[in-house]
């Protein structure tokens, strides 16, 4: 059964009013532009594959954060591979010429980095998304009290690992979030 001119009208819509949304939602999550754009597309296109599972109205955007979360997993995996592989070329490369790596790029980095990707998604959802736990509830597939229970430990890990790095977590509070995304932004 072939999509007609009424499921391309859904979707043009449904582009039209998620698409700066999810693609502030995968460029936060990748390293370049051009990673956010695949991870956009695939989403996309995931959309209109599926477009019969897709809600309708706002509950459109949480699912179409669910579907870029899942694409963004499959896009780490694949990085996570190409980045063995390139840090041994660096510490080969190293070895050879003598040239090193940059120093880190500060405390907020090095603390959200700390985190589990769980952790930093619950975080990123809330602190970049602006979700609240019922729509992160949607998102990730779980129930609104379960979600609020995680975002609160993520929070606490988070403020751990900001005082392990010598951020005053008083001095920024909710804004520690705000404060990563500036720097791995």
């Amino acid at each position: 059964m072939g999509q007609g001119a009424s499921d391309r009208q859904r979707l043009e819509e449904m582009y039209a009013a998620h698409f700066d949304a999810v693609a502030r939602y995968a460029s936060r999550r990748t390293n370049s532009p051009d990673d956010a754009v695949d991870v956009l597309g695939e989403t996309f296109l995931t959309a209109w594959r599926r477009l019969d599972d897709v809600p309708q109205g706002d509950e459109a955007r949480l699912w179409l954060y669910a579907v870029a979360r899942r694409v963004l997993a499959n896009h780490r995996r694949g990085a996570a591979r190409r980045e063995l592989l390139v840090t041994r070329l660096r510490r080969e490369f190293a070895e050879v010429t003598g040239v090193q790596r940059p120093s880190d790029t500060g405390a907020v980095q090095a603390a959200f980095g700390q985190l589990s990707d769980d952790d930093r998604e619950l975080l990123s959802l809330t602190g970049w998304e602006g979700l609240s736990p019922g729509e992160i509830a949607q998102v990730l597939g779980c129930k609104a009290g379960t979600a609020r229970a995680r975002l609160h430990r993520a929070r606490k890990r988070f403020a751990r690992a900001l005082a392990r790095e010598g951020v005053d977590v008083e001095r920024y509070g909710t804004r520690a979030v705000a404060m990563a995304e500036g720097v791995l932004g």
